[in-house]
């Protein structure tokens, strides 16, 4: 399997939610380059890292659609939720001693286009309208500011 790469279709308008989708496109770019030398420390690596960024990005995107009224943010909720609990069994296999790395790998390769493509684009437009205001909030404590520090440190 290839490397991933950023394509238009993907973008949400949101420039944080699409800078986050591209780090975690970033994480698994980085496993496929693990898997390919076969370096098992590289490759758990990545993986512990991925799911922490991964549910810092959920979390943050959760408040999103919660602050904007999005209509369906418990659905969502619930994608992540089966989302987070999958590739946790897979992060309990590695750790265990399993070669995940392929299965694992082509897992986040479709989940991440067909999610961003049709669940999160379901969100943008009540999202959108939001977050420009919030972005355009220049001040250091402002919710975005608070946020991004909150959820990425």
């Amino acid at each position: 399997m290839a490397y991933l790469t950023w394509s238009y279709d993907l973008d949400t308008g949101i420039s944080e939610i699409d800078n986050q989708h591209k780090q975690i496109m970033d994480f698994i770019n980085r496993l496929h380059d693990a898997r390919q030398h076969a370096d098992r420390a590289a490759i758990t690596n990545v993986v512990d890292d991925l799911i922490e960024y991964t549910l810092s990005h959920f979390a943050f995107e959760e408040c999103l659609m919660e602050d904007a009224g999005y209509e369906f943010v418990r659905g969502h909720k619930k994608v992540h939720e089966l989302f987070v609990r999958r590739v946790s069994g897979f992060h309990e296999r590695l750790k265990r001693g399993d070669d995940i790395s392929h299965e694992l790998h082509a897992l986040l390769h479709r989940w991440l286009f067909s999610h961003i493509r049709h669940d999160d684009h379901a969100y943008v437009g009540a999202v959108r309208p939001k977050m420009k205001a919030l972005a355009e909030e220049k001040q250091e404590g402002g919710w975005l500011s608070r946020s991004l520090r909150r959820f990425f440190g």
